[in-house]
């Protein structure tokens, strides 16, 4: 998302080498999702990169290839996981989970492939999971089998909360792309580790983003006190608005826990000036 266009000039510097861009987001925000990682397995220079630009304290939530998740369904793809694997060592601590994505079709008889290919993977990463099948938000049973397998090997579940989205229709173009594309997941506030992940997706309009995102100050609230250390990576549809947004969400935790570390102030996007 570092190279989303809308924040060109705007967050970032424009215009900025691509070698840059990460560096300026990292001012902005400490996480990051690596969704590109899904389609493509990046090369190791591009990787190395990235670990040049960022802190050992920056968080890369790397999605698993598409591959591995959805092609080969968490079976036969020992290849392409220990190819994707080698890519991202450059990133050291950085790497702070594995994102393992099901597809819509992973329901609660898949349950055993997750538990097989969790348990190969090597102890080295963190991991966390997240399920879009309806039975792991309806069926108790499914929930606590999916539970148990993930607690068993250290592993996280990812809720990916679009209630306040699909509240009222859309209204934008963007709006309405989403509509057809984003799962209808209600929220999960339960850890299952000291690393808890949650993933939010407002509204093009902001006051409506934070909005939606009240009961998550909360719960990441009490995770803090708790001491758990989560992450939290806020979306709207088109994303014009996202580092800011995730920036107010950190404001409000922190105007709840001040011993909350402040987010690093961003690199200036304008040209100096006197007046």
């Amino acid at each position: 998302m570092w190279t989303h266009k809308s924040w060109q000039g705007r967050f970032l510097a424009h215009p900025l080498p691509g070698g840059e861009r990460l560096r300026a987001y990292a001012g902005w925000c400490t996480a990051v999702e690596g969704n590109t990682t899904f389609y493509a397995t990046p090369a190791g220079e591009t990787v190395a990169s990235w670990a040049r630009q960022t802190n050992p304290e920056f968080r890369f939530v790397l999605k698993l290839p598409k591959v591995v998740t959805h092609e080969r369904r968490l079976t036969g793809a020992d290849e392409e996981l220990r190819v994707f694997l080698n890519a991202i060592e450059p990133l050291g601590p950085r790497a702070h989970a594995l994102w393992i994505q099901l597809p819509g079709s992973f329901g609660p008889a898949d349950v055993p492939a997750l538990a097989r290919f969790l348990r190969g993977l090597p102890t080295s990463h963190r991991y966390a999971v997240e399920v879009r099948h309806p039975a792991f938000f309806s069926d108790p049973q499914a929930v606590r089998m999916l539970e148990e397998t993930l607690v068993t090997v250290g592993a996280e579940w990812i809720p990916f909360d679009t209630t306040a989205f699909f509240r009222t229709p859309p209204t934008s173009d963007a709006e309405r792309e989403a509509w057809t594309r984003k799962p209808r997941t209600p929220p999960r506030t339960r850890a299952l580790t000291d690393r808890p992940i949650v993933r939010y997706l407002g509204r093009d309009d902001p006051a409506r983003t934070v909005e939606g995102w009240q009961p998550w100050l909360d719960v990441v609230t009490g995770w803090l006190r708790e001491g758990r250390s989560p992450t939290v990576f806020v979306h709207t549809p088109d994303n014009a608005d996202a580092p800011d947004l995730a920036r107010r969400f950190h404001g409000e935790v922190r105007a709840r826990l001040p011993e909350v570390v402040p987010l690093p102030e961003p690199a200036p996007v304008g040209p100096s000036t006197l007046f």
